[in-house]
């Protein structure tokens, strides 16, 4: 099976698996109708073009943060009144939280599909998936930071002047709680990491003929990369890859926590804010309630919680390629 096989079945598989997944995220009321064509877009492109494992963390970053969403939504609905936009996610939600990572893994795609053989550079394939991991890692955290923060029983105070304390669901606003918060889902993406490719290689070590290319097989061809990632796995390298993952489970939090801070230096200093007059309180929304526009309190007009997210979550896709970078 070549290359180019290759990524075109991964591709059709991530794109089943995007609709089923994204359907049931509509009945769910975790997507809009949009929505579901944000996560079949980034979907297909994590999963087709970055494998197998990228595909399964996607999966975990959407689940968790969904179903913290939900959490105690009673309680967050007066917090929710500030934020742009909902727990029910749309087209740009989905695209600013997976499209970083979907760029890693396009990036890696294309890796697999020009690597000479033996592939060069060595650390290539490994510094992606680090950037991907990181990515979803920083999404992640600033999701759990926000759903699980916002229910601190202690006020918030401005990320860039501590000393200040601010509305709950202020942009920039962090507790102690939600910063905590936001390590554990940045951690909680890396261990995924670790845990699902420990999983996945334990199925490949049992299937028979490891060197020989079956579709539906969960392992490796003696070509760079099948289903599992777009790095070396049973038959091609020798036993499992323990240095590399461990690199990228610990890159996970740090740089998840990097990009969740940007996230709050952004919200804290450029993002575009409004004020809404009939609540007398400052919101996300550029748009109240009454349908009339709100006027701009601060910030850029154009950098809205989707853009934020989109630049965050590329801060923690870069500070998690170098990290694994240097291992390598």
């Amino acid at each position: 099976m070549d290359q180019a096989t290759i990524i075109i079945t991964r591709l059709v598989f991530g794109l089943v698996f995007s609709v089923v997944i994204g359907w049931l995220a509509y009945r769910r009321r975790s997507l809009s109708r949009s929505g579901i064509a944000g996560a079949v877009i980034t979907g297909t492109v994590i999963f087709g073009l970055g494998g197998l494992l990228a595909g399964l963390l996607l999966i975990a970053f959407f689940v968790s943060s969904s179903a913290l969403s939900h959490y105690r939504a009673g309680r967050k609905q007066d917090v929710a009144e500030k934020f742009d936009k909902t727990a029910r996610r749309d087209l740009g939600q989905a695209l600013a939280n997976g499209g970083v990572a979907a760029v890693a893994a396009a990036l890696s795609g294309a890796w697999l599909w020009s690597a000479p053989h033996p592939p060069q550079p060595a650390g290539a394939p490994w510094i992606l998936l680090g950037a991907l991991v990181g990515a979803l890692a920083t999404v992640n955290a600033d999701t759990w930071a926000t759903e699980i923060g916002v229910l601190s029983k202690h006020p918030p105070r401005l990320v860039t002047r501590l000393s200040r304390v601010v509305e709950p669901g202020t942009s920039g606003g962090i507790t102690l709680m939600g910063t905590l918060a936001a390590l554990a889902g940045a951690a909680f993406i890396g261990a995924m990491a670790l845990l699902l490719c420990a999983l996945l290689w334990a199925v490949a070590g049992l299937l028979p003929g490891q060197n020989v290319a079956q579709p539906l097989a969960l392992r490796w061809s003696q070509d760079p990369g099948v289903w599992l990632a777009n790095i070396p796995a049973p038959g091609v390298a020798a036993g499992f890859p323990l240095a590399g993952l461990l690199a990228i489970a610990l890159a996970a939090p740090i740089a998840g926590l990097i990009g969740a801070m940007a996230d709050s230096v952004l919200g804290a200093t450029v993002q575009g804010v409004y004020y809404d007059a009939s609540r007398r309180k400052e919101t996300e929304k550029p748009v109240g309630r009454d349908g009339m526009p709100n006027p701009l309190a601060r910030g850029w007009r154009w950098l809205n919680n989707d853009w934020v997210n989109f630049i965050s979550s590329l801060a923690g896709a870069v500070a998690a390629a170098l990290i694994v970078g240097l291992t390598q």
